[in-house]
């Protein structure tokens, strides 16, 4: 069976308790039936109603039976257009690049500052201390 695809502007009109939608990692649950047994209230799922809900789910820590659980309130997935742009993950120590900072400016500001401290030792303490 072919997955359903679900326009963001379908997303948004399912925004409240009588018919609850939200987009997790690009797919689409319908959580109305289970406002009430939610374990944090029918609040927080409320909270992202209609909208993109993928950040507030990962940040509290959901475990892999919760996981489990939501696949049967999925409905479809996002229209690609409406998805959520990816932030790929970096590797530890690995910083993203940014067209804003190019390569040598990562290493003029420690110069400049080796620099005057050089000049500062030379000028002002070498001479004081002989």
């Amino acid at each position: 069976m072919a997955k359903r695809i679900i326009t963001l502007e379908e997303l948004k009109k399912n925004n409240n308790g009588k018919s609850c939608w939200m987009a997790i990692h690009d797919k689409v649950y319908d959580v109305t039936k289970f406002l009430e047994e939610h374990p944090g209230g029918e609040e927080v799922l409320l909270e992202q109603a209609g909208g993109f809900a993928t950040e507030s789910f990962e940040d509290v820590g959901h475990s892999t039976d919760a996981r489990e659980l939501m696949e049967q309130f999925e409905i479809g997935e996002l229209e690609e257009s409406a998805r959520e742009k990816k932030n790929v993950p970096q590797k530890p120590g690995e910083y993203p690049s940014d067209d804003s900072k190019s390569g040598w400016t990562s290493w003029l500001v420690p110069l400049g500052i080796a620099l005057v401290a050089a000049l500062v030792y030379r000028f002002v303490i070498s001479p004081s201390s002989s």
